[in-house]
């Protein structure tokens, strides 16, 4: 089975392919291909902006950075200069790279690269997709080190651009 697309808004496609192991054992896997994301971390001053945002999957409210899925031929740096806007309502002057994760790489390919968002404004545009609930929040960046050490943030992407951003604030 190769490329069956799984019905819904997104293109998502699970292909079962052969692998031959490093130790030389050849197995069937599973590859889910949801296409790779981006993910912001928007600063301001000495706060930030996540997304309280519903996820119908664990069906709770939780904080996240904005994030969104790259459009075929757009580079991770468009798509994140693009979803900061439609998710926040906010531009960005400056993108900083804060490198590349593999938030599952068990069973899936996909590729989030993490940028920080400097030197924002008011874009006058607000395209949140009909099926997103999102409220954006503004946080003291020493509270988003509390929500992720009290449970408040358990999002893996959130919790990587924190970490860049407070090791890059030490400057290890």
């Amino acid at each position: 089975m190769t490329g069956k697309p799984v019905p819904g808004k997104k293109k998502i496609t699970l292909d079962t392919i052969t692998v031959t192991l490093p130790s030389g054992v050849v197995k069937e896997r599973r590859v889910v291909r949801p296409g790779h994301a981006v993910a912001m971390l928007p600063i301001e001053g000495d706060c930030c902006y996540l997304e309280r945002q519903y996820r119908f999957a664990v069906g709770e409210w939780i904080y996240e950075a904005p994030a969104g899925t790259i459009d075929p031929g757009e580079t991770p740096e468009e798509t994140a200069f693009r979803e900061l806007i439609e998710e926040t309502g906010m531009a960005a002057d400056t993108l900083i790279s804060r490198g590349k994760i593999y938030p599952a790489p068990g069973y899936t390919d996909e590729v989030i690269y993490l940028f920080e968002a400097r030197g924002l404004s008011p874009s006058g545009a607000y395209g949140m997709d009909e099926d997103e609930q999102i409220e954006v929040v503004k946080v003291p960046l020493r509270e988003m080190e509390e929500m992720i050490l009290d449970g408040r943030i358990i999002d893996a992407k959130t919790i990587c651009l924190a970490y860049h951003y407070f090791r890059g604030q030490t400057g290890q």
